[in-house]
């Protein structure tokens, strides 16, 4: 991890489906979880569904957050998909 990146990481079906683990993205004043998200969209292919119908759970730093939470250098990011159980 660099000190003016943030660690990206995805998990369950997200992780298999877009075939990565980790990212690294630039930290950048003003980047949100969810304009994160829409960015990471925008690649299109699998990476559209981040941004699509099936809801997207995000957590911080470890700790849950809400697309509006603010990102600073050196946080990491974790993006996977609502748990269901039964």
């Amino acid at each position: 991890m660099h000190a003016d990146t943030i660690t990206v990481r995805f998990f369950a079906r997200l992780r298999e489906e877009l075939d990565t683990e980790t990212l690294e993205v630039s930290a950048r004043s003003g980047l949100t979880a969810g304009a994160l998200l829409e960015e990471l969209a925008q690649r299109g292919g699998p990476w559209a569904q981040l941004d699509g119908d099936q809801p997207v759970m995000v957590a911080v730093n470890q700790a849950m957050a809400r697309p509006a939470t603010a990102l600073n250098a050196g946080d990491e990011v974790a993006f996977f998909p609502p748990v269901t159980g039964g």
